[in-house]
């Protein structure tokens, strides 16, 4: 459920990006990826890269240039998020606690349970679509509602 709420959480932001202008994408807001378009760009990537290491697969790479292209995002980022909803579809009480081993982009060796992979994921997204909305409201376009019980009420 948390994961689907990440897709829709992620499909909003995009939404309301599409509707910035080029320099309000790239306005630089002196934050680590710098924009609202870095900033999305960081949060696929980084969903990218933990959906391939439960999936026993390395990163080739974190950002790429293509990354911080909005189009981009809006047609590739989907198709991570629906590979993290068809991944959690075979999740069951037993295998949730299964270990993933990876390298992280600096070469350490890591295992960490499937489990908190996923919160980690959701809470990453969740903390860098706080500093996009920032970002919106900053340069006074209203952010849609991204909170997890706005997500529940819409479910019903």
């Amino acid at each position: 459920m948390h994961l689907d709420y990440t897709a829709w959480a992620a499909s909003r932001l995009l939404h309301a990006a599409a509707q910035l202008s080029p320099e309000e994408l790239m306005r630089d807001f002196g934050t680590a990826d710098k924009s609202v378009v870095g900033t999305l760009a960081h949060v696929f990537a980084a969903d990218r890269v933990w959906i391939g290491r439960i999936q026993g697969r390395a990163p080739a790479n974190f950002i790429t240039d293509e990354d911080r292209d909005l189009d981009f995002l809006q047609r590739e980022w989907p198709v991570v998020l629906r590979s993290w909803q068809d991944w959690a579809a075979g999740l069951t009480d037993e295998n949730v606690t299964q270990v993933a081993s990876y390298h992280d982009l600096k070469g350490n060796a890591w295992t960490t349970p499937w489990w908190k992979i996923v919160l980690h994921v959701v809470n990453h997204g969740t903390h860098h679509r706080g500093q996009v909305s920032g970002f919106l409201r900053a340069m006074r376009h209203k952010p849609p509602p991204l909170d997890l019980i706005a997500y529940y009420r819409e479910l019903g």
